[in-house]
């Protein structure tokens, strides 16, 4: 068959009798994907296109030659999705399922030695009778939905060019070796920025418990004390029988700093304080060490160690002068030891580094009130809640503050 031959003009006569219809359709398709999607966090990226003829052409030479008589196109139109991540492909995959109808489901590129491919889910679906009565009939009902990786869409765009839009296939085994090295390697690339993603969820859902718990202790150390005579009686955490375990000595420090939290945010302190200690050890750079230190003063702060705390944020702004939150957290210490005068120059420092936080104001708000210095406290807590207005505790602070102008 020659490109001449009237079997393909008939082909391309009636490819582009049809072609406007399709690309209608594609294009509500692919909006209809993307709505479909939405309940997934990551940035997907959702595309369409109709298949153009020489494409079409070539494939339905290649159907004829394995030996069908009539081939059928089911890719003539086409939506992909592309996932940042190996976990969004199943979710993908499961809200496509929950919104179309899937007649055909398929992975490809599985590869060997000397065959080369990418991993791709091939989803086929029924075209939405909807889409059909409005744009007319594109003489398809099939659409094809193909899910990738970022990196298998990447190997897949070079594959074709290299292996199958230049029909090439490499006889050497160097050459087969590096095929299937560079697909190797964006595979492992693909299994490692999953873990990454975990990881990074894992880290932040402790982070955030940590964060909550630390928050609850300073609530009861200090805002009890403008609003009841008695402050409450705080006790040393204990371990929950706990050891500090040996056995994550060899344990990267992000290994280390996980397990710190996990414990930190079950209220295992000292088991915490022991492993942020053994990061400490490690010796990372300064940065890292002032995070570290940060940390394990917060987690003195529960136990009720103040003086650990205050050393520990310290060193903190030490090595890192910047780090506002270890100046607020020291001032919160320092609150709570009713060293009030050292609290307001902490809170200071760290508004001078970071003006906007409504509660550095409010604490340094309540510390000029226990000093008897009720307009700088007004004034504090007024600009708290200019930022903050539904803070309900520095409300009832500035109630408690216009009773005491007015005596």
């Amino acid at each position: 068959m020659t490109n001449s031959s009237p079997e393909k003009n008939n082909l391309e006569s009636e490819y582009d009798k049809f072609l406007e219809v399709r690309q209608l359709i594609v294009n509500d398709l692919r909006k209809q994907v993307d709505e479909a999607l939405t309940g997934i966090d990551s940035n997907l990226v959702v595309n369409g296109r109709v298949k153009n003829f020489p494409s079409y052409f070539s494939k339905y030479i290649r159907l004829l030659k394995a030996g069908m008589k009539d081939p059928k196109i089911t890719d003539l139109m086409g939506v992909r999705v592309i996932c940042p991540f190996i976990e969004d492909l199943q979710s993908a995959e499961d809200l496509i399922k929950k919104s179309f109808n899937v007649t055909e489901r398929e992975i490809k590129g599985h590869f060997t030695f000397k065959e080369f491919g990418y991993e791709s889910t091939h989803l086929l679906i029924s075209i939405p009778q909807e889409l059909i009565k409005k744009y007319g009939d594109p003489q398809t009902d099939i659409a094809e939905i193909q899910i990738r990786t970022i990196l298998q869409d990447a190997w897949a765009e070079v594959e074709h060019e290299l292996v199958y839009k230049a029909e090439f296939s490499p006889f050497d085994d160097p050459m087969k070796r590096k095929l299937a090295a560079v697909n190797a390697s964006l595979s492992l690339a693909d299994i490692i920025f999953q873990e990454i993603r975990t990881y990074q969820r894992k880290y932040s859902k402790e982070m955030n418990k940590r964060r909550n718990s630390f928050f609850q202790k300073i609530e009861e150390s200090t805002d009890d004390l403008l609003f009841t005579t008695e402050q409450k009686k705080t006790s040393p955490a204990k371990s929950n029988g706990h050891l500090f375990r040996e056995d994550t000595y060899n344990a990267s420090i992000d290994d280390l700093l996980v397990n710190a939290l996990t414990a930190h945010n079950e209220n295992r302190f000292n088991e915490a304080i022991g492993q942020y200690t053994k990061i400490l050890e490690l010796k990372p750079d300064d940065a890292i060490r002032s995070i570290i230190y940060k940390h394990r003063g917060m987690a003195n702060f529960a136990c009720s160690q103040y003086n650990e705390a205050i050393d520990d944020f310290s060193s903190s702004l030490k090595l890192d002068p910047q780090s506002y939150k270890a100046a607020y957290y020291r001032g919160v210490v320092y609150s709570v030891l009713k060293q009030y005068s050292q609290a307001i120059d902490d809170y200071a420092l760290s508004l001078s580094i970071h003006p906007y936080q409504s509660f550095c104001l409010f604490r340094r708000g309540q510390a000029y009130y226990h000093i008897g210095d009720y307009p700088q406290a007004l004034a504090d807590c007024e600009n708290s809640l200019a930022l903050e207005p539904g803070n309900k505790a520095a409300v009832k602070f500035k109630e408690l503050l216009h009773e005491k102008l007015r005596m």
